[in-house]
């Protein structure tokens, strides 16, 4: 998929249908938290991710703490938000039933 900036319209256009994200680092990279009901559910969300990640070469900045899940994206070598966050932000919300 191709790594080309988005504008702030195309970018403020893509998050509008995205549920639980919003605009992190003035506008370069969304963020979401994720929380299950334990660390057991937490992490086997990470562990399909990580698989979806690899196969889309766009690997995710995330933290976890027992039942939460905390990602940023942004498409570091474009400098700011692609195509390719929004599609893994749409697959992470489906892999989280959210």
């Amino acid at each position: 998929m191709a790594r080309q900036k988005l504008d702030r319209a195309e970018a403020e256009k893509a998050l509008a249908g995205l549920d639980g994200w919003q605009f992190a680092r003035a506008g370069n990279a969304i963020e979401r938290r994720f929380t299950f009901r334990d660390f057991n559910e937490a992490f086997g969300f990470m562990a399909r991710v990580a698989l979806t990640a690899e196969k889309l070469d766009h690997h995710p900045e995330w933290t976890n703490v027992y039942n939460k899940v905390d990602v940023v994206l942004s498409t570091h070598d474009a400098g700011g938000l692609t195509q390719l966050d929004f599609k893994l932000a749409r697959r992470m919300n489906a892999l989280a039933g959210k």
